[in-house]
């Protein structure tokens, strides 16, 4: 660890001393020696991440890098608030059951086949991560299949893999299934609707792509799986199969979220019917609907906040953003912007396509939300110098994305996966076992969205 550590110090400084001799002024080399220390910190020293923020912050006050004010407004307080409010929801979705039966349903699948409980799972974790988020939806989804594995005595790796492929496809279909599709929707004025009419398709032509590899990677234990669900009789899938009635606290609460997720697809003509600011609706609806249900479980209100909201992460993300806007607000992002247009003179696809495998293979080692908020300074000084940053945009979410099914670290969702498998089964994935199969889908998935980009006129 102390190795680690004097690493990271070294690292940090040689930029921030690198920066001063290029260029930079001494408050630019110092927002930038501390936001990389903070992202470097996160992949070092992975528990100690707040640790890092909360220090780094406090340096960039104290020596007048940035103002309070100015950080107040670079935290990103409304995505953190809307994450805070869907957060609320889904821990009652949870609390209610509605996950476990999720979980029935795939039992109840019909003259199952190893192919057919691949295709169902990605495509149930896709939705669940577009319709919700992926940390939440990946926990229930390896729950599942857990289950469903163990009841048919198969190995569950090759389905946890592709389930979590699928969760980090899906999460960047809709604004609602990533943090950063909220980071890039405030920053970027993308809408709900702009999402699923050009995020969705994407996700689903890179799903294919992945269930397709997946399923050559992957054919000896498919057709082991298919041996293997053989040798069950009828009644044993029956006994599997469980049938209860959806609870009266499930349809309230399934009700206010589907009310809620309506009203958010609608946001961009509700704001415009009643002439409201930008997003307003997107970003408060969560809060209304989580308020309106809180009072109704107010008698574990304060504890369901305490429990259901992840405030170790929300923190970071708050302290991260911060520092990423201090790069913008002493100019640093404006220096480095200059430079790469005066690499690619302006054009627009060439700059598509940086930005897609910049933050493409960044995500692989870094964690998604890191890349984006780094990048997103970027883009924002792009567009005032003029240019047309929409499909930067684009490229960005879906490079931040997909990079992070190459590595084992590469997304939230992939830790959190493979942590409940190695604590639930005692199975541990390699690095390698991982990295083929996750190059492979990674590649192809990203060449997909970059052919798009490049190729489709409504992303331009």
């Amino acid at each position: 660890m102390f190795r680690k550590f004097i690493i990271l110090i070294a690292i940090s400084t040689g930029l921030g001393f690198l920066a001063k001799g290029t260029g930079f002024s001494f408050q630019q080399s110092l927002a930038i020696s501390i936001f990389a220390t903070s992202v470097m910190g996160t992949l070092f020293f992975w528990d100690f991440r707040l640790s890092f923020a909360f220090i780094g912050t406090a340096i960039l006050l104290a020596t007048k890098t940035i103002d309070l004010e100015h950080l107040v407004m670079f935290s990103s307080l409304e995505v953190i608030l809307f994450l805070v409010g869907m957060m609320v929801l889904v821990g009652l979705l949870k609390e209610n059951g509605l996950f476990s039966l999720i979980s029935r349903a795939l039992l109840n699948i019909k003259h199952i086949t190893g192919r057919k409980l691949m295709i169902i799972i990605s495509i149930i974790a896709a939705l669940l991560s577009a319709s919700i988020d992926e940390v939440t939806s990946i926990i229930f989804i390896v729950a599942a299949v857990l289950e469903v594995c163990d009841h048919l005595e198969i190995d569950p790796v090759p389905l946890i893999i592709m389930s979590i492929f699928a969760t980090n496809i899906g999460s960047f279909a809709t604004v609602l299934g990533n943090p950063i599709g909220i980071l890039i929707a405030t920053k970027s004025g993308l809408t709900f609707e702009d999402f699923i009419i050009k995020a969705a398709p994407v996700a689903v032509l890179c799903l294919l792509g992945s269930v397709a590899i997946c399923m050559l990677w992957y054919r000896k234990a498919l057709d082991e799986m298919d041996h293997r669900i053989k040798h069950f009789k009828n009644s044993d899938i029956e006994a599997m199969r469980v049938h209860e009635p959806v609870s009266k606290g499930l349809k309230v609460i399934l009700a206010v979220f589907i009310t809620t997720l309506i009203v958010i697809a609608m946001h961009y003509r509700i704001e415009k019917l009643f002439g409201l600011n930008p997003n307003t609706i997107l970003l408060t609806v969560p809060l209304f609907a989580s308020g309106l249900v809180l009072i109704w479980k107010r008698h574990n209100a304060r504890a369901r906040i305490e429990k259901d909201v992840e405030w170790w992460t929300l923190l970071f993300f708050l302290l991260l953003f911060a520092q990423a806007g201090t790069l913008k607000y002493t100019g640093a992002t404006d220096v480095l912007s200059k430079n790469l247009i005066s690499l690619t003179g302006s054009n627009i696809p060439i700059l598509t396509t940086a930005i897609l495998w910049i933050s493409t293979l960044g995500s692989a080692v870094l964690d998604n939300v890191v890349m984006v908020a780094a990048l997103t300074p970027a883009l924002l000084s792009f567009k005032e110098l003029g240019l047309g940053v929409q499909p930067l945009w684009w490229a960005l979410l879906f490079g931040g994305c997909l990079g992070g099914n190459i590595t084992l670290v590469g997304s939230t969702a992939n830790i959190v996966a493979l942590g409940i498998l190695e604590k639930e089964r005692k199975v541990h994935i390699t690095f390698m076992r991982w990295f083929g199969v996750g190059l492979t889908v990674g590649i192809l998935t990203t060449v997909i969205a970059w052919v798009v980009l490049l190729f489709i006129p409504m992303y331009h």
